[in-house]
């Protein structure tokens, strides 16, 4: 995994962890638990085989082999492992998809300039909400 460079380290997001709310982050990020709600991180997120993630998804790079459902933008490269689950609305660059992985999406592909704008734009709302909040 690569974003912003943490040693090796990553978040995640234990088996037994159920998580309601938005996550903000620019490492990357395991989900091995239930994620309800939205994640934006500038690095990658691997979704393990027994998680469950409803909501949106922002990031570079994505692996999945257990169960989204939502709105996923990723920058770049989005693989679909065998036994994974993908429904909702798909925003990638590049696609992989191994044999009995489900995707049922709507999807969109983007050059890898409109990908990184998007995250970077992303970001920029994010920060604009901030400084508007401490206003």
């Amino acid at each position: 995994m690569r974003a912003v460079d943490s040693n090796g380290q990553y978040s995640k997001i234990d088996k037994n962890t159920i998580l309601t709310g938005t996550i903000n982050a620019k490492t990357d990020i395991r989900i091995d638990g239930t994620l309800d709600g939205d994640l934006i991180t500038t690095g990658k997120v691997i979704i393990g085989k027994d998680a469950q993630v409803k909501g949106k998804l922002f990031c570079e790079n994505a692996d999945i082999e257990g169960v989204f459902n939502g709105e996923l933008t990723v920058s770049g490269i989005l693989n679909l492992k065998k036994g994974s689950n993908v429904e909702g609305k798909v925003h990638i660059q590049k696609l992989i998809v191994e044999s009995g992985a489900t995707f049922n999406a709507n999807c969109s592909m983007h050059s890898e300039q409109d990908g990184v704008k998007k995250l970077n734009n992303i970001n920029e709302e994010k920060k604009a909400k901030k400084v508007a909040n401490i206003l």
